[in-house]
């Protein structure tokens, strides 16, 4: 149902069939976050690549770049271990290397207090998992139409267990519902890995991307076996990164 709903609110809303509309954005993202202030944007990465990371990190180590498409609509699809997650990708995808920001879709708790100040200016953005809402969905889809790179964490939540790697639903519907609408979406499985279970100071970072998978069917079916194969490509890039930092899988 949500599925037809959204299909049905992008028909309403589109224009000159899906060519990237920054303007359409730039006003859909005024009503749900405050994109990514340009002050804001340098001296947080300032903050996180050059002295957190740099003083916290004794090795930070980037795998597979040459995976990591420079170009087009891309959504970012990591595991997620610990908080220090967000900011290696940064290191490894963010402007920096790619010439273009890192929008990160993230629940609407981390949206508050001061840490959702902060992330409300960084180009992050809230989504209820539970009933997500059409603002959202469509956000994230312009975000894609608009040869972005989008960031979700495809398992939800941190899990440091590792195995097995759980899937939602909402990383592989939005791919679905932009390559509908003629989106060359690609999806790239990363995996992150710390020298310990809960990153420790001095301790080694490393972060594989594996090589983009590309959206190309559209339907129930087409879905499972695409998160099947995401999930496995996660492990197994998460597998290398924690080989760099010396942890046996």
């Amino acid at each position: 149902m949500i599925l037809f709903i959204v299909k049905f609110y992008i028909k309403l809303n589109t224009v000159n069939s899906l060519t990237p509309q920054t303007l359409v954005l730039v006003q859909r993202e005024t009503n749900l976050c405050m994109g990514i202030n340009p002050l804001w944007g340098k001296l947080a990465m300032i903050a996180t690549q050059d002295i957190a990371l740099k003083n916290y990190f004794k090795k930070r180590i980037v795998l597979g770049k040459e995976n990591l498409p420079l170009s087009g609509a891309v959504v970012l699809a990591p595991t997620h271990r610990s908080r220090w997650d967000a900011l290696m990708l940064t290191k490894a995808a963010g402007r920096r290397v790619t010439k273009r920001d890192c929008r990160f879709m993230v629940t609407e708790s981390e949206m508050k207090g001061l840490q959702g100040w902060f992330l409300n200016r960084l180009g992050c953005f809230p989504v209820d998992k539970k009933k997500p809402s059409l603002q959202a969905l469509r956000y994230s889809i312009d975000l894609l139409v608009a040869e972005q790179q989008l960031v979700v964490f495809p398992e939800g939540r941190i899990n440091r267990k590792r195995k097995p790697i759980k899937i939602e639903k909402g990383l592989v519907r939005l791919s679905q519902l932009a390559f509908g609408y003629g989106v060359d979406v690609k999806v790239v499985p990363i995996g992150l890995g710390y020298s310990e279970s809960v990153p420790k100071l001095f301790g080694s970072a490393a972060i594989c991307i594996g090589e983009p998978i590309r959206i190309c069917k559209i339907g129930r079916s087409a879905a499972a076996d695409f998160d099947e194969q995401l999930a496995l490509s996660m492990y197994a890039a998460e597998k290398s990164a924690l080989k760099a930092v010396g942890r046996i899988c």
